[in-house]
């Protein structure tokens, strides 16, 4: 069964994107299309306030992306011999956040301890750290859309037919790709908008005449956490899956659990 994920790819220390494998064990058949590209901002001032640990009772990393951002101030400012000799021993006696399992691996390889990546969501991380401290927050990183997106998903659905789900990975995300989405699907995205629970087979639309591999198929639309989650149900798109924490193991867990019912492999 085919799945679509809408995220780039981030190969692991096996040589695969976890995502990948971790479906795969479910023998579910992923894609990853990448929808979004990153600018980084503001950098000169996320570098000068990295150089002044005294000032900050921690840090608080949100993604991959900010740690990216972080790993470029040391490298371009030409920190990075400073940062191994005070910075990173006076930043760890502070309380290092993050959110996830993916951030946590990538703040650890800068020599940074964390806490609170098994939260599982971001806002469950700000209940964890709101109380504790006061907060000055910076944006280092603003999304933009992938510019081979429109051609990627075209290419999908011409070569692939419809997926059994597909699965949102940022609002921003959903922003994005919505559109490209709605002109491939045609007048099925607003069936999926406007269809009612039917027994097993609610939050989801019949696409039999789309999908190559399955005569009694079904799309379902899945979230990473839910704040995603609350994205697609502004657009009027229904959630057949949210993952329980922003991991493949939780996602693929998910869209298993939410696909079987339908009897198609």
């Amino acid at each position: 069964m085919k799945v679509l994920l809408l995220k780039d790819a981030k190969e692991d220390d096996c040589g695969q994107d976890p995502y990948i494998r971790e479906l795969g064990l479910y023998g579910l058949e992923a894609t990853l299309i990448p929808v979004l590209s990153f600018e980084f901002l503001s950098l000169t001032s996320f570098s000068e306030k990295l150089s002044h640990p005294e000032d900050y009772g921690g840090l608080i990393f949100t993604s991959p992306r900010a740690v990216e951002a972080a790993e470029l101030c040391l490298d371009q400012d030409n920190k990075t011999e400073v940062w191994e000799r005070s910075l990173k021993e006076k930043w760890n006696a502070k309380s290092v956040y993050v959110v996830g399992d993916a951030t946590a691996s990538l703040v650890s390889k800068i020599g940074l301890d964390t806490e609170g990546e098994t939260c599982g969501n971001a806002e469950k991380l700000a209940e964890y750290i709101c109380s504790r401290i006061a907060m000055e927050s910076i944006t280092v990183y603003q999304t933009i859309p992938h510019p081979g997106i429109q051609g990627n998903l075209n290419s999908y659905y011409s070569q692939q037919g419809v997926p059994a789900s597909i699965t949102f990975f940022s609002p921003s995300g959903l922003t994005y790709s919505l559109k490209h989405i709605q002109e491939l699907s045609g007048d099925n995205i607003d069936q999926i908008k406007t269809q009612k629970p039917q027994h097993q087979k609610q939050n989801c639309l019949q696409l039999e005449p789309l999908r190559k591999d399955c005569t009694d198929a079904a799309m379902m639309f899945a979230a990473i956490g839910p704040t995603t989650a609350r994205a697609l149900a502004a657009q009027g798109l229904p959630v057949s899956c949210t993952a329980e924490s922003p991991t493949p193991q939780a996602l693929a867990t998910g869209i298993r659990k939410a696909l079987q019912p339908h009897g198609c492999c």
